[in-house]
């Protein structure tokens, strides 16, 4: 059950809000229909519901805020916008991943794509998926935690009339199971067919709150639809006779209305009289149907503080129909009309991350291509300077801001986040509160483990190569391997974390890509200038009054280590990674709980 009550987003400027006061309740069992034209607020709402906008206003789920429910994709299925996930993803990939997202067995991804029919395609790439595919596999997303409530943003938009009839039989079979189902619509006649409850709202506000039968009442009047060639003719025909039947019954019966070219609605009378009237006056008609037609909606009355109050219409029908007991809410969250799953465990996020990352060839493609890179740059290096150095191993011109291997390994870190806010339904939180930290943190290890993989990789087959083309002496580090490739590492490693803390940050894979580059062209020179100073001071023997002030003596090759360590962030470099990581993560976390529901 969802009950919003006071929905209201923040106001824009010089403008009223685009949802205001809107209080609506989406009961079990039923299908509410949200009722408004485009531009209504429909999705507004829907968000503010969701928490996904700011605004004002309180939601409950089943007696609960969004915030104090454990596992939200249990307790909530959410399908909004029609982008479902990157376009060279299998289905069942894509539902595989998103699977883990939400904590359950990864045989649900078969269930749902045969819930949804789409089993038989469940090999195929999302970017050859037609329309009505293309929302059948955001519903399987949806349904993957079996919850017990589904909001859907406009589903059957653009559909065809087979898809949309298939959509509204599994909407009405998954609300008798117990279901709430939470519709948008801008077709009054299918809010009138698949809903039991119609909430019509106008520029963000409630309008009209009804079931089904008062709504159809209200708003669908019966109709017949005629085309002719004669559509003037006829219709004066009609209106006199009409206008005779008036005068013997004493009321108006019958109401004729140009829609404009061939078309007129009659409404009030039938097919056969109307069929009939043509016949005896020799009017040709093309077309002859009985319809529903759309009365449009019903202007909101205000009361003296200016909110709106129910339409008489409404009055009667809450006075007629007696209100269902609603069951109490549970403490269990996520136990939908199917069968009941287990709580995730903190492995989950890790293995989503794992599953975006290697079920698309983005990141092999951008790995494949800093090698080769990194190898190129290597060998003119090579062929050009005779002095060996970790520039030369890695491939990094001195014209270069970053070798390519490092921005490689940003460019994946910014992609573990842009990718999601690119194509919406891989976020796992779609629809639920903010990212939460232990999602970040399967994102920093696996970007960690990319990262130093490729740093790996890009040395190993630098120097494989300069020693076949020109021998041994062309990958002699004078300085020994430990520190120069420690410092190589944590540089592909600060790269990769920037990226990934500046894209979630910005929502940006090119903000964060940015962010990446901004650290050697901006921060370096300005940390270079203030280290280089005379007034600097200097961290050298450290690592000896740590020793004499520590309690426990620790083995003396330790002192070697916070040594090298030392060294290595005493490089400009080093201090402009750090406080770079450091200020991202920080605002990354600032942004994260700032955004919880309070």
């Amino acid at each position: 059950m969802i009950q919003a009550i006071g929905l209201t987003s923040v106001p824009r400027r010089h403008q009223p809000p685009v949802v205001d006061d809107l209080t609506f309740e989406a009961r079990p069992g039923r299908v509410t229909v949200l009722l408004g034209e485009p531009g209504a607020g429909k999705t507004a709402a829907l968000r503010l519901l969701l928490r996904l906008d700011p605004g004002r206003g309180v939601t409950l789920f089943r007696g609960r805020t969004l915030d104090r429910i454990p596992h939200p994709t249990r307790e909530i299925g959410v399908m909004l916008g029609d982008v479902p996930g990157h376009p060279s993803r299998t289905a069942r990939s894509h539902l595989r991943m998103l699977s883990a997202a939400a904590g359950v067995p990864v045989e649900r991804a078969d269930d749902v794509l045969e819930v949804v029919g789409l089993s038989g395609l469940a090999d195929q790439r999302l970017g050859d998926f037609s329309l009505g595919m293309d929302r059948r596999l955001g519903l399987a997303s949806a349904l993957l935690g079996d919850p017990h409530t589904l909001v859907l943003d406009d589903p059957a938009h653009g559909l065809s009339p087979r898809e949309t009839a298939w959509l509204h039989g599994l909407l009405r079979g998954y609300a008798a199971q117990g279901g709430a189902v939470l519709v948008t619509s801008r077709d009054a006649k299918e809010a009138g067919r698949i809903g039991d409850q119609v909430v019509t709202i106008d520029q963000g506000r409630l309008v009209a709150d009804q079931d089904a039968a008062a709504f159809v009442g209200c708003r669908l009047r019966p109709r017949v639809t005629v085309q002719s060639p004669l559509a003037n003719r006829l219709a004066h025909v009609l209106a006199e006779e009409a206008d005779t039947a008036d005068e013997a019954t004493g009321g108006p019966s019958v109401e004729v209305v140009h829609e404009g070219g061939s078309r007129i609605s009659v409404y009030g009378s039938s097919c056969a009289a109307v069929g009939e009237a043509a016949f005896r006056h020799g009017i040709l008609v093309h077309r002859l149907t009985e319809e529903a037609g759309d009365t449009g909606p019903v202007t909101p009355l205000q009361r003296a503080d200016g909110r709106p109050t129910d339409t008489p219409a409404d009055e009667a029908a809450a006075a007629e129909t007696p209100e269902k007991p609603v069951p109490p809410p549970t403490a269990d969250a996520g136990e939908g009309p199917g069968s009941r799953l287990t709580a995730p465990g903190p492995v989950w996020p890790l293995r989503y991350e794992l599953r975006r990352t290697t079920g698309v060839r983005t990141g092999w493609n951008v790995a494949a291509a800093a090698l080769a890179a990194s190898l190129v740059a290597s060998v003119l290096l090579a062929r050009t300077d005779a002095s060996p150095s970790l520039r030369l191993l890695t491939g990094w011109p001195v014209w270069l801001p970053l070798p390519p291997a490092a921005f490689a390994a940003g460019l994946l870190g910014a992609l573990a986040f842009g990718q999601e806010f690119r194509y919406p339904a891989l976020a796992p939180d779609q629809g639920t509160v903010p990212r939460r930290l232990g999602l970040l943190g399967a994102k920093l290890l696996v970007t960690a483990g990319a990262a130093l993989l490729l740093a790996v990789a890009s040395v190993g087959l630098d120097a494989a190569v300069l020693r076949l083309l020109f021998g041994r002496s062309a990958v002699l580090l004078a300085d020994g391997w430990g520190v120069p490739l420690a410092g190589w590492a944590g540089l592909v490693l600060g790269c990769a974390w920037a990226g990934l803390l500046a894209a979630g940050l910005f929502r940006s894979t090119a903000l964060g890509l940015v962010a990446v580059l901004a650290v050697p062209t901006v921060v370096v020179p300005v940390l270079g200038g203030l280290l280089s100073r005379p007034a600097a001071r200097s961290l050298i023997g450290l690592p000896e009054r740590l020793r004499s002030a520590a309690v426990v003596q620790w083995p003396a090759g330790l002192d070697q280590g916070i040594a090298a360590a030392l060294r290595l962030m005493s490089q400009p470099t080093g201090w402009a990674l750090a406080l770079a990581l450091a200020g991202l993560l920080g605002a990354y976390v600032l942004t994260v709980f700032r955004g919880r529901p309070r």
